[in-house]
């Protein structure tokens, strides 16, 4: 099962939010999730990211791949400079 850290799309038609989740690459994008680990607003200025860290650092070290858009969210909030520097140190 490949792994993916992916965005969810709620709200309706021209007001998306977005769910940061866990899930099968197969999957569709909208989907069963394993697991939702943040939020993310992109209609708000600033774009809101709120994103549970620990878990998200969980997922990344067991081996589940961000996509694209993810792993920008991801570098904004400073989880994978984080998850970059507890790897060096392993």
């Amino acid at each position: 099962m490949a792994t993916r850290i992916r965005l969810k799309r709620t709200g309706s038609r021209h007001q998306p939010h977005y769910r940061v989740v866990i899930m099968d690459g197969a999957k569709p994008r909208d989907g069963r999730s394993i697991e939702e680990i943040g939020y993310y607003n992109p209609r708000t200025e600033p774009p809101t990211i709120d994103l549970n860290e620990e878990r998200a650092l969980y997922w990344l070290e067991v081996g589940a791949q961000p996509t694209d858009t993810v792993r920008s969210l991801l570098k904004k909030s400073g989880v994978l400079k984080s998850f970059r520097q507890s790897s060096k140190a392993e």
